[in-house]
Parts: structure tokens; sequence; C-alpha cells
């Protein structure tokens, strides 16, 4: 089993910046692959980015490429979601998901994740 504890989030001005940081357990966290999601009211889980288990390797969604950045620190057990140049349209429900046997066919649907975080909100003003 895996725990999840996402923090960071907040209420910023548009054109400001977050981190959110992921701290895993209960698992050899480099066996992970680490993502996060998002989910805005009345609107459908999405996914915002991907990282593989070592973090060589990373995918963004189109909205948030350029302006997001996903890391992870292996020997704090840690994922980051560096968030720069938010906009108003990024106010979600911050998720962290994991899952040791995603693929790249796979990692952008949430259904194939096993371990999620409880969330944490993201508000942006404009």
């Amino acid at each position: 089993q895996v725990q999840l504890v996402e923090s960071g989030g907040g209420l910023v001005q548009a054109g400001g910046s977050l981190r959110l940081s992921c701290a895993a357990s209960g698992r050899t966290f480099n066996s992970l692959n680490m993502a996060w999601f998002r989910q805005a009211p009345g609107k459908e889980r999405e996914f915002v980015a991907v990282g593989n288990r070592s973090g060589g390797y990373t995918y963004y969604a189109d909205s948030v490429k350029g302006r997001f950045t996903v890391s992870r620190d292996n020997a704090k057990n840690t994922v980051y979601l560096q968030m720069n140049s938010l906009k108003p349209e990024d106010t979600a429900v911050y998720y962290c998901a994991a899952d040791p046997k995603i693929t790249m066919q796979t990692m952008t649907l949430s259904e194939e994740y096993d371990y999620w975080g409880q969330g944490t909100q993201v508000t942006v003003s404009s």
C-alpha cells in the first residue's frame, strides 16, 4: 500500500507561482511512476503531468506545457509540481497519483493509477 500526502496549494494571483509537493510512503519510491491530475468544479479530473521512476522522462498536458515542471527527489520520497505563470483556469484541486506499472499508452489515464492523495486546492485569482 502507498500513502500520498500533497501540500503547497493556496491562493495566488494570475501570473504567480506555486510549488506543490507530494510525499509518498509505504513502498519503495523509486518503483513508482508519479503523476499530477487536477479537477475543477463541475469538470472531470484531468491529467496534468507525469514523471517516470527515475525522473528522466516527463510528459505534460498541452495546457500546462512550458509553465509547469514535474520533478522528484527519490532521497526524500517526494515529487514536486512547480507551477509558473498561473492562470485563473488553473484553479482546481490538484491530486498526486502513483503507480508502478503505467506505460506511455496509459500514463495520462486516471483509472490506471492505483494510489491517490487527498488533493490540495489551488486558486488563481484574476
